[in-house]
Formats: structure tokens, C-alpha cells, sequence
């Protein structure tokens, strides 16, 4: 997990807070002040990976713990900051339109009832973050940024939309564009991820 920024971040912090989850690397978060409409405002960015699991594995437990604990952090993020986006592999498929072949995978980790609700309450009012791909690409399928190396997923294009930018409000109504840096050809990946690209406007 890093954080790559051309500015020198005003703090940072190294996991997401629950010291069960402190050296397993899978939350960074670096907080930024940075000029907006003339006056100086702090934007937190988090760079995530959420556990694969595994259904019925201590795997799934811990996937379900960090996701707990996500439902606490980011409100609290939301409170100290000005603008929060938290990007990375969150491995979870939110919807039907994330997943090419949903109906096979309704029992498979990372697309699990339990999985997507949290999804539900992330983006809902109550903790109130937009899935920013999402909304600039509207509801179509995809654009998927896992595919297996098995088989011909890639050329396919049967993917899993499993990598987010989930960012604030305020700071979402700021993004113009969202594309997938999918690679042109299969034996041109450098990993089964494509990154998310979002351009924010200030």
C-alpha cells in the first residue's frame, strides 16, 4: 500500500485504527492542505485493499471485521476533513451491473448479500460517500477492473468492477472524468487490476 503525491502530506497515518488490522498493511491514509476558492482546505486521501475472503474461512471473518470497522472510519474521516477519497481494491462487486457473470457468483466471496450491504450504507445518506466511477459512467455495466487470468476473461472483457474511488460529496461534485487504464492487450498487464483514473477540478 503507498500514497504517491508531488506535495509532502501534512500527516499520516498507517492503518485504519483497529490494532487487530496494524500490520497487515491494508490502509494508508495522508492528509493534504491544499488551496481552494482562496482559502486552505484538508484533503485526506486513503489508499485501501479490503480482503479477497473466502466464504465460510477465517478469511470472511476478517474480510467482515475490516469492513466494521470501515463503517466507523469513514464518517470519521468525514468529520476532520474537507474532502475524504478512499481508492483501492475494495473487493467487493456492488451491484449486478459490477460483475459481467453475476448470476454465477451470487455465493462467492465478494459478491455476497452481506458484502453489498455494506456498499448500500457507504453510499447511503447515513455515511454518505459516492462511488465517483459509478456516477460519471451511470448505471452500465462496468467498466470492470479485475479479470482473472484464467481462460479468456480479459478479451472478453469478463470482469469484476472491484476497484473504487469512494470519495465525500464535495469532493465528488469536483470530478469531470473516470476512465480504467485497462491495458490494450492481455500479454501487455502488468497485474489482474486496472487502475481507476479520476480527474478532480478545483
Amino acid at each position: 500500500m503507498a500514497i504517491a503525491s508531488r506535495t509532502a502530506p501534512a500527516a499520516t497515518r498507517e492503518h485504519i485504527g483497529d490494532e487487530y488490522f496494524a500490520q497487515s498493511g491494508r490502509w494508508v491514509e495522508a492528509d493534504f492542505k491544499i488551496p481552494v476558492d482562496g482559502a486552505e482546505k484538508l484533503l485526506t486521501v486513503v489508499s485501501a485493499y479490503v480482503h479477497s475472503g473466502e466464504v465460510d474461512t477465517p478469511k470472511q471473518t476478517d474480510k467482515y471485521r475490516f469492513l466494521d470497522v470501515m463503517t466507523e472510519r469513514l464518517p470519521a474521516l468525514r468529520q476532520q476533513s474537507d474532502y475524504v477519497v478512499v481508492v483501492g481494491d475494495l473487493n467487493v462487486g456492488h451491484t449486478t451491473l459490477d460483475i459481467k457473470n453475476w448470476k454465477g457468483n451470487v455465493k462467492r466471496a465478494g459478491f455476497l448479500p452481506d458484502e453489498r450491504a455494506y456498499f448500500d450504507r457507504f453510499f447511503s445518506d447515513e455515511i454518505g460517500y459516492t462511488d465517483v466511477a459509478r456516477k460519471l459512467a451511470g448505471e452500465v455495466p462496468g467498466p470492470y477492473t479485475w479479470w482473472s487470468w484464467r481462460g479468456q476473461a480479459f478479451d472478453n472483457d469478463s470482469g469484476w468492477r472491484i476497484d473504487y474511488q469512494l470519495a465525500t460529496p464535495e469532493l465528488a461534485e469536483r470530478a469531470v472524468s473516470a476512465v480504467v487504464d485497462r491495458a490494450a492487450t492481455y500479454d501487455s498487464r502488468f497485474s489482474d487490476h486496472a487502475p481507476v483514473v479520476v480527474d478532480y477540478q478545483f
